[in-house]
């Protein structure tokens, strides 16, 4: 089975595991949203893909604004 790093993130927070905070956001207008709930000066954005070497491949990126 194969699930993204926010689907398994969920799963373990029903299960009372502590983990992260963070929401998927599916568009520019979603992720601002989620920056704005989250608060704080930096956030991290990670593609959720099927695939191994996401940050070497530019998949993971720190935004300030």
């Amino acid at each position: 089975m194969k699930i993204h790093e926010y689907q398994g993130k969920e799963i373990l927070r029903k299960f009372g595991v502590a983990v992260p905070r963070g929401k998927p956001a599916f568009s520019v207008d979603e992720a601002v949203k989620v920056a704005e709930e989250l608060g704080g000066p930096v956030w991290v954005v990670k593609a959720q893909i099927h695939a191994g070497g996401r940050g070497k491949g530019g998949g993971v990126k720190v935004a300030k604004s």
